[in-house]
């Protein structure tokens, strides 16, 4: 099996809730109820990949309820994380950054169209008063012409803190490689639970030749299938995957691709090249980061 990294992503649990459809992208002021997190203006010549990052410390603590993201056209994705690793820690502030520039602690994750994700009343990610939050946004242009925009975070927020966190892990093969043979080929790997957890969403996130994502969790041999849905870039979001997950458990992800380009394919965050990462909503929150390897 390939390798599978697990990071961590520190958020409240319960029942999740799937709003459809997103706010509309092209409206700048936030929905009714939300309020902007944090956020970045950009612009884009045509052509261009690159990586913009935002830092905000918080003024007062909050527990957040609710998560959606503001990405206009040229936003590719957007992954919310406290600063200090990784490079990640600095002065508040924008500055031009890569895709490496993610905390390892996280708080949220979003790609093209993806839904906003609601908790249940009572149950909120607390984000304490004097933590620094990062935002980094990886911006894509395959158009001639230039872009410009703001994306950003908004999310609702109350008073009471929840009575269990729970937290978000990124499960996915970095070993990718995918023959043009322009049919079905899939890639996949497994982690083994070190200790038990409730698994109750799962966010897929690949590029533009997959075409499916499928989430197993593997017990004594046997698979049960938690997500098992074509892959659409253009609708990325969070899907209910409700399991009891045990000590020595297997979560397997599997990614499937068409490659037509007429060359190999790998790992990457570029429009040449792929991704194969199942974001998992679980708790309890292990309140650290965790690597899986086999």
């Amino acid at each position: 099996m390939h390798r599978i990294t697990w990071i961590t992503l520190l958020i409240a649990c319960g029942k999740s809730s799937v709003t459809e459809p997103a706010p509309d992208a092209s409206a700048d002021a936030p929905p009714a109820g939300y309020t902007q997190l944090i956020g970045r203006a950009w612009g884009l010549p045509a052509g261009a990949n690159i990586y913009k990052c935002m830092r905000v410390t918080a003024v007062e603590n909050m527990y957040i309820t609710s998560f959606v993201a503001h990405a206009p056209a040229g936003t590719h994705h957007s992954v919310l994380s406290f600063a200090g690793t990784n490079n990640t820690g600095g002065p508040d502030g924008e500055y031009d950054c890569t895709s490496t520039a993610i905390g390892m602690n996280m708080l949220y994750a979003s790609g093209v169209g993806t839904a906003p994700l609601d908790f249940p009343a009572g149950v909120a990610i607390k984000i304490a008063a004097g933590q620094q939050l990062h935002l980094n946004l990886h911006l894509l242009n395959t158009g001639d012409e230039p872009l410009q925009g703001e994306s950003s975070v908004w999310v609702k927020a109350q008073t009471p803190p929840p009575t269990t966190l729970a937290e978000m892990v990124f499960a996915g093969p970095i070993a990718i490689e995918i023959p043009a043979t322009n049919e079905p080929y899939p890639v996949s790997g497994e982690c083994t639970a070190t200790a038990p957890y409730s698994l109750f969403a799962v966010w897929p996130h690949m590029h533009r030749l997959a075409t499916k994502q499928t989430v197993e969790l593997v017990r004594d041999g046997a698979a049960t299938v938690l997500h098992d849905r074509a892959y659409n870039f253009e609708e990325q979001s969070y899907y209910p995957a409700q399991a009891e997950v045990q000590t020595g458990d297997h979560i397997r992800v599997t990614c499937t691709y068409v490659n037509n380009t007429g060359s190999i394919v790998t790992y990457g965050d570029g429009p040449s090249s792929e991704m194969c990462f199942a974001g998992l909503y679980r708790y309890p929150a292990a309140g650290s980061n965790q690597y899986c390897a086999q």
